[in-house]
């Protein structure tokens, strides 16, 4: 019996992740410099991990409300507005998920009928493509340039747009390539959107790691707000990937379709995750500064560091990302990175990973140390002279 025939056709067309490809062949090696997962090197801030174990103390332990702790709703619309201007009704528009990922799985879910189309600009991440086939919908890449900064044009969506697409799914600080989309811009978009009768799912998990200029959050542009589902988390700009606690903004109809899906599957967020990130938004921004402003430092000297050996590099203004081109050594990404992983040990993405657009690019994290980023620039710089 071939069993794996009686597999769903959705699942086997979607490819493996091409960052845990990588990420399991380095946890299988020694001295490996490692800038492929997109995991802060900082551990959670310590009086957050104290609000958990107090929280265990007091026997925090139970299910909540499939919407998540009303205390931690009511804390992440306070932020949302106090940053950004636009309110939410916290017991209504707002659901803790397990994670951004869980959100955006929620979001395909809930809005897409079989064979829906979404506008999905690329580079990106490589679960916005799969969650929306896993949807049974179809995800129609839009391809950005280096040559734009890999920002998201009018021009472009309006060649991808067809009379089955629903939704435009945008995340911006972008994974990998670390770019940003000025306010200008999002409100082309945004007019895009509303001229199309578009839904705008808005992935702003990086919103914090803006290093130039302030970061625009989509729903708050005129005429967005019903229109757009906010996702974001607390992963990356508080050091807490493991606690797996993100969550979702959207008009009341959106909400309650999310939350009917995920009281079926998740049930709610764990309770401890959800006490922690309380404590992370009432006086975790001090300690998210202090990392926000190591990163940048970091970014610098990789971008000077790139430039240094000789590999062509945007600028990335946003996120912990870094995507040089290969293009010059002849190599394509895959043969770059698994050429770079068994000569010099250093393990990077390859750029297709994050679709098409991405060959002849490769994706470094710089969430890591100073001295691992210098000591891997200096692998690369040894790998490109010795080729």
């Amino acid at each position: 019996m071939n069993w794996s025939e009686r597999i769903s056709p959705a699942v086997r067309s979607i490819p493996p992740s091409g960052i845990r490809r990588f990420f399991d062949i380095v946890a299988e090696m020694k001295d490996v410099v490692s800038l492929g997962v997109g995991e802060p090197d900082f551990v959670t801030p310590w009086h957050i991990r104290e609000s958990c174990v107090e929280g265990l103390q007091r026997g925090y332990t139970a299910y909540t409300s499939n919407y998540g702790l009303l205390e931690l709703r009511q804390e992440i619309a306070k932020t949302i507005c106090r940053k950004y201007g636009v309110t939410y009704d916290p017991k209504h528009e707002a659901l803790v998920t397990v994670g951004v990922s869980e959100a955006l799985d929620l979001a395909m879910r809930a809005i897409l009928a079989p064979g829906d189309e979404v506008l999905v600009p690329q580079p990106c991440y490589v679960s916005y493509p799969a969650c929306v086939t896993l949807a049974g919908g179809h995800p129609i890449p839009v391809a950005t340039t280096v040559e734009t900064e890999f920002r998201l044009t009018v021009e472009q969506l309006e060649q991808a747009i067809t009379p089955r697409t629903k939704a435009i799914l945008l995340g911006y600080p972008n994974n990998p390539t670390g770019a940003i989309m000025p306010r200008d811009e999002l409100l082309k978009i945004a007019a895009f959107a509303e001229d199309h009768d578009l839904i705008v799912i808005s992935d702003e998990i990086y919103a914090d790691l803006t290093y130039e200029g302030e970061h625009t959050c989509f729903s708050s542009l005129p005429g967005m707000r019903d229109r757009t589902i906010l996702l974001n988390g607390f992963s990356k700009a508080y050091a807490m990937t493991g606690w797996r606690i993100g969550y979702a903004l959207a008009n009341p109809d959106f909400i309650a379709a999310m939350t009917k899906i995920h009281q079926f599957t998740m049930l709610c967020a764990p309770v401890t995750a959800q006490v922690a990130a309380i404590e992370a938004l009432r006086h975790g921004e001090c300690h998210m500064n202090s990392m926000v402003a190591e990163y940048n430092r970091r970014r610098r000297l990789m971008v000077e560091g790139f430039q240094r050996i000789g590999l062509p590099c945007f600028e990335p203004k946003g996120a912990f990302y870094i995507f040089p081109s290969i293009r010059e050594t002849g190599m394509t990404s895959l043969e770059f990175a698994e050429e770079l992983l068994k000569k010099q040990k250093v393990a990077l993405v390859p750029g297709d990973a994050f679709g098409a657009s991405g060959e002849g690019f490769v994706r470094c994290s710089y969430a890591s140390s100073v001295a691992n980023l210098s000591e891997a620039l200096t692998r690369i710089e040894k790998f490109l002279k010795g080729r």
